[in-house]
C-alpha cells in the first residue's frame, strides 16, 4: 500500500496563455530568462515549459515592473484593496486554510505538559475564560524560550509568506503577519488557554518578517538547485515543506483532491501538460514534491519537475532591513518605593526603524538585585514599548527623544506589576548601514506608587538585511 503526498510548486513565468474563440486553451513556451546565481553570474536556462489555463499567473511583487510613484507613500497598506494587482483571492483562500490548521496546532499545544506550554487547561466555561484572558492581558509570559523565540517567529514567517506569495510587497506581508498573529492567534485561539503575551505581539510578526523573507528566498534557491539539499532529494523536499508548510499542505490537498480545494501556490503553481507512456497527456503541477510510504514507483505524472527560478531585486524602500535588534547594559537608579538596591542590568530591544528620524521598539530589562530590607535576592523586570524621534537624521550623529509606556514588576509576580510612562533623551551614532551605537537616559514614572526611576543605558544596534537605505 502506498501513500503519496505531492506538493506542487512552480514559478509564475512570463508565459502567454490565450483562449481561442473555439474555447480551446492555447499554449506558449515560457520566455527564456537568465538565471541569476548567488555569486552574481548568469546562466542561460535550456528548458521550455508549457502552461495550460491561467488561474495561477500571479507573480511575486519583484517580478512586475513598478512605476516609482507606487513608493511615494512607502507605508501605504494595500492588503485589502489589492490596488497593485495583488492576488487577494489566493490570500483569502490561504487565510481560511490556516484557520483550520491553527485549530490542529492549538490541539497539539493543549496536549503538551502545562509546564512547557503554560496553557491553562481547566474546565472553566470556554468563552468566559477567553474573555477573562483578553481583559487581563497583555502580560510578559513565561513560556520556555524556544516557544517564544523560535516557535513564534517561525509561525510569524508562515503567516508572512501567505501574503508574500500572493504578490504583496514586504510591508503588506508584515502587516498581514501582524494581524494574523495578533487577532487570530494571541487574542483568538491562544486566548482560550492563556493571557495574551506582550513579547509575542512583537516578536512573532517582527522576527517572523526576517525569517519569512529568508524562507521565501531560500525556497526558490532550493528549487533553483534542482530541489536538493546536501545532494538529497528527500532533504530538499523536507526543507521545502518546513519552509512553508501552509502552502505545501494546500498544494498537497489540491493535488490529492484533483481540484482547487485550496487556491495555494499562486506565483509558483502552474499546470503543465505532460506526455504519459501510454501516449496520452496528463495535466499536472509543473513541480512536485512526493512524500511516499511503502513500495512502488511514482507515476510519470507525479514525478518531480523543477522550473528555474529567477532571482529578483526591487527598489522598494521598505524591506526587512528596517528590523533592528539591540543589546546593551543599563544602570538602574530606582525609587526607594521599590525597596531594592540600584544595580547594573542587561537589556535587549527589538523594533522597527521606519526612517532615519523615527523608530519604535520593545525593550526588556531584567536583573537579580538585593532587597534593602532583608538583603535577599529580588528579581527586577522592566519592559516598555517606546517611540524614538531623531534629529539631524541626515547625519551619523543624531540626538533623539524617547517616549513610551510599560510596566515594572518584582519576583515575576503579576500582583506587583506597576504601569509606568516614560520619557527621555538619547544620542544615536550610525556606524554603517547595519550597525549603530546608542546611549540614553529614560525617566519612568508610576502613578500607582508615585515612583520616579532613572535608567541610563548604552547599546549596540544591528539592522537586518541591507539595513538603513533612506
Amino acid at each position: 500500500m502506498r501513500l503519496a503526498m505531492a506538493v506542487g510548486i512552480a514559478l509564475a513565468s512570463s508565459v502567454a496563455v490565450a483562449e481561442g474563440d473555439n474555447g480551446e486553451v492555447g499554449q506558449a513556451p515560457t520566455e527564456q530568462q537568465p538565471l541569476f546565481l548567488s555569486n552574481g553570474s548568469q546562466e542561460q536556462p535550456s528548458y521550455t515549459s508549457h502552461y495550460s489555463s491561467a488561474p495561477y499567473t500571479n507573480t511575486t511583487w519583484e517580478q512586475v515592473p513598478r512605476d516609482a510613484s507606487v513608493y511615494d507613500s512607502p507605508y501605504n497598506v494595500a492588503l485589502f484593496s489589492g490596488e497593485n494587482g495583488e492576488d487577494k483571492a489566493r490570500m483569502w483562500s490561504q487565510t481560511k486554510s490556516i484557520f483550520w490548521y491553527g485549530v490542529g496546532v492549538a490541539g497539539f499545544i493543549a496536549l503538551l505538559p502545562e509546564d512547557i506550554s503554560n496553557w491553562d487547561t481547566s474546565d472553566d466555561r470556554l468563552l468566559e475564560k477567553w474573555w477573562n484572558n483578553v481583559k487581563d492581558g497583555p502580560v510578559w509570559d513565561r513560556d520556555v524560550w524556544y516557544i517564544n523565540y523560535i516557535g513564534h517567529p517561525y509561525f510569524g514567517g508562515v503567516y508572512y509568506q501567505i501574503a508574500r506569495k500572493s504578490g504583496y510587497r514586504q510591508w503588506d506581508a508584515f502587516v498581514y503577519s501582524f494581524m494574523m498573529s495578533t487577532f487570530y492567534w494571541e487574542y483568538g485561539v491562544e486566548a482560550f488557554a492563556e493571557i495574551p503575551a506582550v513579547q509575542d505581539l512583537v516578536v512573532t510578526p517582527v522576527l517572523g518578517w526576517v525569517y519569512g523573507e529568508w524562507a521565501f528566498h531560500k525556497e526558490r534557491e532550493i528549487i533553483q538547485g534542482g530541489g536538493k539539499v546536501w545532494d538529497s532529494e528527500w532533504m530538499g523536499s523536507t526543507a521545502l515543506f518546513l519552509l512553508d508548510p501552509v502552502d505545501s499542505l494546500g498544494r498537497g490537498v489540491n493535488h490529492l483532491m484533483g481540484r482547487d480545494v485550496v487556491k495555494a501556490g499562486t506565483g509558483y503553481i502552474g499546470y503543465q501538460d505532460v506526455a504519459l507512456p501510454n501516449g496520452q497527456t496528463d495535466t499536472k503541477f509543473s513541480v512536485n514534491m512526493n512524500f511516499q510510504l511503502g513500495e512502488g514507483e511514482t507515476s510519470p505524472a507525479m514525478r518531480r519537475n523543477y522550473t528555474r527560478v529567477q532571482m529578483m531585486t526591487t527598489s522598494d524602500p521598505v524591506d526587512y532591513g528596517i528590523v533592528g535588534i539591540s543589546v546593551g547594559g543599563r544602570y538602574l537608579d530606582l525609587d526607594d518605593e521599590w525597596g531594592i538596591e540600584n544595580n547594573w542590568a542587561p537589556m535587549i530591544t527589538l523594533g522597527l526603524y521606519y526612517t532615519p528620524y523615527l523608530s519604535s521598539r520593545l525593550q526588556y530589562t531584567r536583573v537579580d538585585t538585593d532587597s534593602k530590607l532583608t538583603g535577599e535576592s529580588v528579581t527586577y523586570e522592566n519592559y516598555s514599548f517606546d517611540f524614538q524621534y531623531y534629529f539631524l537624521s541626515d547625519h551619523d550623529l543624531r540626538p533623539y527623544i524617547n517616549a513610551g509606556i510599560g510596566e515594572t514588576l518584582l519576583e515575576k509576580d503579576r500582583d506587583t506589576t506597576t504601569f509606568q510612562v516614560n520619557g527621555g533623551l538619547g544620542l544615536h551614532y550610525q556606524l554603517d548601514s547595519n550597525w549603530a551605537l546608542q546611549m540614553d537616559w529614560v525617566h519612568f514614572y508610576s502613578g500607582k506608587l508615585s515612583s520616579n526611576d532613572d535608567l541610563f543605558s548604552g547599546q549596540l544596534v544591528y539592522r537586518f538585511g541591507r539595513g538603513e537605505r533612506w
